[in-house]
This record gives C-alpha cells, sequence and structure tokens, in this order.
C-alpha cells in the first residue's frame, strides 16, 4: 500500500534508503546509529521490525538516534504503521517505523 506522502517523497528522493530491519538481538547502538546516518543522507528512514523483541530493540534504537541526531540540531519523530512481509513463503505482520525529522 503507498500513500500520498510516500509518493510525493519519491519524487523528491530518487534514492530511497533501504528499509533498516531489526531483530530482537539487534544491538540498539548499532540500529540507532544507523538510523542517524540515513536521517542525515535522505531526510527519513523506515525501520522494520517483527515480534515483541524487535520491537523493543526498534523503539530503544530510535531514543538512541534521537540523542545522536541532537548534535545535528534534528529533532525526529516516528509514526508506526503494519505491513505484511513474505518470509520463506510465509506471511508476516512487520510493525513498520517511518522515522522523520521533526518539523520546527
Amino acid at each position: 500500500m503507498t500513500d500520498q506522502y510516500e509518493d510525493n517523497i519519491d519524487r523528491i528522493d530518487d534514492a530511497r534508503p533501504d528499509v533498516i530491519k531489526v531483530s530482537a538481538r539487534s544491538r540498539s547502538t548499532a540500529v540507532a546509529g544507523a538510523i542517524a546516518g540515513v536521517i542525515r543522507e535522505h531526510r527519513y528512514a523506515e525501520v522494520q521490525a517483527i515480534g515483541a523483541g524487535a520491537v523493543n530493540q526498534a523503539v530503544k534504537a530510535m531514543a538512541i538516534a534521537r540523542g545522536y541526531l541532537e548534535r545535528d540540531e534534528l529533532d525526529i519523530m516516528f509514526l508506526p504503521h503494519f505491513t505484511e512481509v513474505d518470509i520463506d513463503g510465509q506471511e508476516r505482520t512487520a510493525v513498520r517505523f517511518r522515522v522523520e525529522i521533526r518539523p520546527e
């Protein structure tokens, strides 16, 4: 499902960043660094997690990334939504977070 907002982003930024996939075993500081780097380069990021442990790590990483980006005077917010993903032929529900720079 593509919404109108994403269509506008496509026109602005042809080189879309990869989705940052988080597992329950992901190091939250490493994920935070990836989020901060993508935000600096593309002005938004997509973070995806499947399962409670992965969602926990993703949320911690976004909180840590917010601290990393303070140095650049950037404040971020995230918008969660559900999406269906195919893993080894099975459809799974993932939580995907769109991380954006907070408007001033």
